[in-house]
């Protein structure tokens, strides 16, 4: 596009343009939002507006990475989530909305099984960006919350996000639970969402997830077990009673996981939860 163009035909062309490269047309009106720090409202009052050169250029060149498949959010360098921001980059997951559905079964079930301003001990494991940790540290400051990442780049990530946001968590390096299993550290509520998805769907993904979110974060070998498998007893053995396990699940594995509970203790009851689109996405467990 050459001379000075008003915002809304700047938008109409990234909307085209990324209709053609198979990316969401939205995501223009995120990026342009972005770069000039506007609100929505702010957005739709000033589209009549020219937009300076500089301006454009800036928003074309994040417009034409995007149609490359690379994530608006790192782009943008964040994400939005459960009403916070935090700052991501490929060495993280970007955090999903039906994350923020885990959170919501977890805080509802520990309403129910502790006493209010009760000082839980919380762990989140393959915590990446720190979404979960801090999400629940914020949101019940008197819990005692630990978060670990065999990642030390996501650690990193995490550790900011718990700067910029003034939650203090416990960051630890480590492969799942065994950091805790020597000390036989124990929690009233564990909570993950880990890599669940089967390496053979790697195929009919979209690049903007398989080509530049980490693989570390999102496969979890042929059928997406592999990781329940090693966590689930891992997170039964270190759970107080009352407890409460929390899990995140790719959609039709909600049987396969409550089975590798069941395995453990046939009395167990896994109660498989529907997300917000009626796909399989969580299981929890709790221990009365």
């Amino acid at each position: 596009m050459s001379g000075e163009k008003k915002v809304m035909e700047a938008l109409a062309w990234a909307s085209s343009f990324l209709k053609e490269q198979g990316r969401d047309a939205n995501a223009g009106e995120w990026l342009l939002q972005h770069i000039k720090n506007w609100s929505r409202t702010d957005l739709i009052f000033r589209l009549r507006e020219p937009l300076p050169h500089e301006d454009f250029h800036a928003f074309e060149k994040l417009v034409i990475e995007h149609g490359k498949g690379v994530p608006v959010q790192y782009l943008m360098g964040y994400a939005e989530f459960y009403g916070r921001r935090f700052l991501v980059n490929p060495n993280v997951l970007i955090p999903r909305p039906e994350t923020e559905e885990l959170i919501e079964g977890i805080l509802q079930r520990t309403d129910r099984l502790f006493q209010p301003n009760q000082p839980l001990k919380v762990v989140d494991i393959g915590t990446g960006s720190g979404a979960i940790a801090l999400t629940l540290k914020k949101e019940r400051p008197h819990w005692e919350v630990s978060a670990v990442d065999i990642s030390a780049d996501a650690l990193q990530v995490a550790e900011e996000n718990s700067k910029r946001l003034d939650a203090k968590v416990t960051f630890v390096k480590g492969d799942l639970l065994s950091p805790f299993l020597d000390y036989n550290d124990r929690f009233d509520v564990i909570v993950s969402n880990p890599p669940y998805i089967p390496e053979r769907d790697q195929e009919e993904m979209s690049v903007v997830v398989k080509d530049h979110e980490p693989h570390l974060a999102l496969f979890a070998g042929e059928d997406g077990l592999d990781i329940y498998q090693r966590l689930i007893p891992q997170a039964v053995s270190l759970l107080n009673k009352p407890g409460c396990i929390g899990l995140e699940i790719g959609h039709g594995q909600g049987k396969a996981v409550s089975d590798i509970f069941r395995k453990i203790d046939a009395a167990f009851v896994p109660e498989v939860v529907l997300d917000i689109n009626q796909k399989e996405r969580m299981v929890y467990l709790e221990k009365n």
